[in-house]
């Protein structure tokens, strides 16, 4: 299943199960799960751990060195989980020691072609990356993400669950779960409803949300005020709660409303 054309470092772990096309590059410390199928033209260095039933399009670059001038040499880390469809030239660094060490990718996600994912990243399940959207370093994504078309996040930002970033947009905050944000700079435009929709999330909560989006992230008046006005909501949505606490503990600040 490894193509007469590949190379494999030695020290790789691979997988019987596994298939690596032509031109293909295990490098030094990489560990390679079970009927996951590496293309033709890829390159993946370590230390990296890939899980099982992934697919790596070709000229990807996967678990190399991450893009930060105080990196020293020192064994950093990529860990993918299982399920993942990675296309054509996206990249993925490992991490940093000022980071943790270690970008993390869990299960189930999919990145289109030319997507970045930087040093020290923690990304969740189910994310979608469309084509060209990038991530600076220490960003989080939360799960069931989508960032549209060459939409990029700012470094040490948060991406809630199920939040939505614009086509070309850029947020240098914490884009807050369920919330759809759009714009260079990105400012929140209402709550992801098509979204939550399609993964079965009743009217009602989808109601209670938009109620406490209008009141919490849309206006600019006092918090305390917003919080007593979604009290309600929030003891009896527990979505409305989440959106309460990711605020509350926001370390960048949101992306809000436009003013007025």
């Amino acid at each position: 299943m490894i193509h007469a054309t590949a190379i494999v470092d030695p020290s790789a772990t691979v997988d019987p199960t596994c298939e690596v096309g032509p031109y293909s590059v295990i490098g030094a410390n990489v560990t390679l799960g079970a009927d996951t199928w590496v293309g033709p033209h890829v390159v993946i260095n370590g230390p990296t751990t890939i899980g099982q039933r992934n697919r790596i399009f070709q000229f990807a670059s996967i678990g190399e060195e991450p893009q930060d001038k105080k990196f020293d040499g020192e064994p950093t880390r990529l860990e993918i989980g299982n399920d993942n469809t990675i296309r054509e030239y996206a990249t993925m660094n490992r991490g940093t020691t000022g980071g943790g060490g270690v970008t993390r990718i869990a299960d189930r996600n999919l990145f289109m072609a030319y997507t970045h994912v930087a040093h020290d990243c923690q990304i969740g399940n189910d994310t979608i990356f469309a084509n060209g959207s990038s991530l600076a370093g220490h960003v989080t994504v939360g799960d069931h993400a989508i960032l549209a078309g060459f939409s990029c996040i700012h470094q040490f930002c948060v991406v809630g669950e199920h939040a939505f970033v614009g086509l070309n947009s850029v947020a240098n905050r914490d884009v807050a779960p369920y919330v759809m944000v759009v714009g260079n700079y990105a400012t929140a435009r209402g709550i992801n409803k098509e979204g939550l929709r399609r993964r079965d999330f009743s009217e009602q909560t989808i109601s209670d949300l938009h109620r406490a989006f209008v009141a919490l992230i849309k206006q600019r008046g006092d918090r305390d005020e917003a919080l007593a006005k979604i009290e309600t909501l929030a003891q009896n949505t527990p979505e409305v709660s989440r959106l309460i606490e990711f605020v509350q503990h926001s370390q960048r600040g949101v992306v809000r409303g436009k003013a007025g």
